[in-house]
């Protein structure tokens, strides 16, 4: 019985989040383990329009802000020695990792 592990990386700053991805599939490698990804999911944006006049009168000019969230998707097998090194990797604040045993 092979259980699985599904890794799902969210981050706003992408070249973070693929040196975590990186790192991930180095220990894969390592190991020998089946690795399926990383897989990029569709990446969410949010958008704040804000005027630019602190008063609210004067010009209607808009400053438009936007926040990416990039994510992916890694399913990895689960054997003991690789979840151990993989809880090891040194994350980046920016970098939000969810395990999910399957």
């Amino acid at each position: 019985m092979v259980r699985k592990a599904r890794i799902r990386l969210t981050s706003t700053d992408y070249k973070k989040l693929e040196n975590v991805c990186e790192e991930l599939k180095a220990i894969a490698q390592k190991t020998g383990v089946k690795l399926n990804g990383p897989v990029p999911l569709p990446t969410k944006r949010l958008k704040v329009p804000v005027i630019k006049s602190p008063c609210g009168e004067g010009t209607m000019t808009w400053d438009k802000w936007e926040m990416r969230i990039h994510k992916r998707l890694i399913d990895i097998d689960a054997e003991e020695r690789v979840m151990r090194r993989i809880m090891r990797i040194r994350v980046p604040e920016e970098v939000h990792v969810t395990i999910e045993l399957m």
